[in-house]
Order: C-alpha cells, then structure tokens, then sequence
C-alpha cells in the first residue's frame, strides 16, 4: 500500500513539473540519439556559455528539437528586428554525429529561469529529458566575473566528479583549481552540475575569465571554452571565424563601458566572484 502512495505521488510530482515547463516539439519526428552529451549554455555574466553554444549551434548545423517556455519566466518580452515582440524561451537542439563522435543535446536561449524554486524545477526537467535520450553526461558553461578586461581570460574547470573533471581536462589547457576563486556557482550552470548526481549522471563545468559588466560580452572566453570543446569532443569548429567578429564587438564594448563609466565615483566596478 505504501508503494502505491509513493508511486501515485511521484506520479503527480513529475505532472506538475511538466505543466510548470511547457516542452513545445518543433520537429517532425523526435530522432534518436546515440549516448549523448547534454551541452548547456544560457545567459550569465558576460554570456560566455551563451555565446560559446550559440556559435556553436550555428556551426556544427545542430536542429532545434524543443521550444521551452513557463511561468517562471521573467514577464518580459524582447523586441525582434522586425519590430515585433517575441516571448522569452528557452531552447533545445541537437546534432547527430554518426561514427564515433558522440551525439549531442545542446541547451540555449534568451533567458534563465526567475527565482531559485523554479531553477531546481527546470533543471530536473533538463535531466529527465537527458535522461529519455539515453544521456548520461552533462558540460555547462558561464563566466567569472572580473573587475577589468582580461586579455587572455583564463578557464577553470569543475564537476560533480573526479573523474569526469579529470577526463576534461586531460590534454587541454585548463587553470589552477577553481576552489578559492569563485564563490557559489549561480543559476542553471551550477545547479545543473549539481543535481546530476541525483540522476546518477556526471557533470563537468567550465567557467572562463571574463569581465563583470552587465553590457560587456566575453566573447574572447567563450572561444577558450570552445577550444577546449572542439578538442575534447571532436567538434571540427571554425574559430578563426570568431576572430574578427570578437575584436569588432570588444571594441564596440569598451567604447561603450568606458563611456558609461564617466561620472561614475572610483571604486563603485566591484570584482564578482561567481556565475550567473
């Protein structure tokens, strides 16, 4: 009988967890993927792990699979090019390898879920997804938060393992431990890293130097990410494209930031030592 109210209950809990995010399929056919890997990259400081999925979506011609949307999302709308408003969303897509690379779940979009109960809801509904596809293994991404530019932004790496951060690292170039650098690792990208263990799954997190302002975007730190990707799982990546767009938009930024900057009593840039 107890079993029975376990079941009933768990039962209730994962419809309500469906009905809070609402998985919209804009495919035909859902395919099937072979052991593959969870990649996540939402908005944060400087948008490192935003960028670096983003590009690489394009890239590698990944498919969108899921239109994510909620309650939980920001009341907010974005306003298009074409001068229309678009709803916040949040997005899957995926690529098939075929060979011996590994198929992967890619995780992007405009936003991050609002408040903390909401965060821990997405991201067990991340994992059940990762889950129905046969993947056991997860590789978020975000930005350290730095006081002044970083000319060649350093990346640190973590995980929910020994052995997964190991096996990242192995042959990469990856800095010093992480621990005394960062405080807690805030959003989707540290909960996610997280709460894989509970689904027996192994994370890896990679946090690139990028600096902490809210219009700056660390595009020269999603490039270190994506070196270390595109070589760790045999991406084929063209970054040299990245190359020119980075310097044209960094440019831009400071001009930006430095302007914004006038007026504005020394001191007040305070260094952020964690992730969003």
């Amino acid at each position: 009988m107890l079993k029975n109210i376990v079941e009933r209950y768990l039962k209730r809990a994962r419809f309500s967890l469906l009905m809070a995010w609402k998985l919209t399929k804009v495919t035909k056919y859902i395919p099937k993927l072979s052991n593959p890997i969870l990649i996540e990259g939402l908005p944060g400081i400087g948008n490192v792990g935003k960028v670096a999925v983003d590009f690489m979506i394009e890239e590698i011609g990944a498919k969108k699979l899921y239109e994510i949307t909620s309650f939980s999302l920001p009341h907010s709308v974005f306003v298009a090019e074409d001068n229309l408003v678009e709803l916040p969303v949040i997005e899957v897509y995926y690529k098939k390898f075929g060979g011996k690379r590994r198929d992967l779940l890619l995780l992007a979009g405009d936003i991050q879920p609002i408040d903390e109960q909401s965060c821990y809801e997405f991201c067990y509904a991340i994992l059940d997804l990762l889950r129905e596809f046969g993947g056991k293994e997860i590789v978020t991404i975000g930005g350290i938060g730095l006081p002044t530019v970083p000319e060649r932004p350093k990346v640190y790496c973590t995980g929910n393992t020994k052995q997964i951060v190991e096996r990242y690292k192995r042959g990469v170039k990856v800095s010093e431990k992480l621990y005394g650098i960062v405080g807690p690792i805030v959003g989707v990208t540290g909960l996610l890293t997280g709460l894989a263990s509970d689904k027996n799954m192994e994370a890896v997190c990679f946090l690139a130097e990028t600096y902490g302002h809210p219009l700056y975007l660390g595009m020269k730190g999603s490039q270190e990410v994506l070196k270390i990707l595109d070589k760790k799982l045999g991406l084929k990546l063209n970054l040299k494209a990245l190359n020119k767009e980075i310097k044209e938009i960094e440019e831009e930024i400071i001009k930006r930031t430095d302007q914004l900057a006038k007026g504005r009593p020394a001191g007040k840039v305070r260094e952020v030592s964690y992730i969003g």
